[in-house]
């Protein structure tokens, strides 16, 4: 059987703290630049594996950034060892996991995405845009958090009720 991913997310920094408990800063889905090749200096990519005890063992984890034109920019291979653990659910192993990419460099704006395969199957792809802006200042590419709905935009009318 094939280790899936709960969810995967792109993001400034995130780390997991000893009782497995994630902590993300500054989720995004976006990047913008002024120029191309454009280099960006930190992308925190946080998964959430998830298996069955059946599943327990080692498994072939690949992970590859594509560009617009689906040409690899980056692969990481590695294998994954899952165990029960002491802070097994009952549902079965979750194993949060948070890569640090560094210096990545993006040749050209458009769709992006990291493609996570497990043993081989693909299990999800996390889209990042790349957009070229004008006028924003000189300096590293910035990052934009995903649109929020509308519901929960600040000051847009309504109250929150206790």
């Amino acid at each position: 059987m094939v280790m899936e991913l709960d969810f995967g997310l792109l993001a400034d920094a995130a780390t997991v703290d000893a009782s497995g408990k994630l902590n993300v800063l500054g989720i995004f889905d976006r990047i913008q630049a002024r120029e191309f090749p454009a280099c960006h200096g930190r992308i925190a990519l946080v998964l959430r594996f998830s298996a069955s005890f059946g599943e327990a063992g080692s498994h072939q984890v690949e992970i590859r950034l594509r560009g617009p034109n689906g040409h690899e920019i980056l692969r990481l291979d590695g294998r994954m060892d899952l165990g029960p653990g002491v802070h097994a659910a009952a549902e079965g192993i979750k194993v949060p996991h948070v890569l640090n990419l560094d210096g990545i460099t993006f040749p050209e704006p458009g769709s992006y995405s990291f493609d996570i395969y497990s043993d081989g199957v693909s299990v999800m792809s996390i889209p990042l845009r790349l957009e070229s802006v004008a006028g924003i200042g000189a300096g590293e590419p910035r990052t934009m958090h995903p649109a929020l709905p509308s519901a929960f935009v600040p000051g847009r009318g309504g109250s929150a009720q206790a």
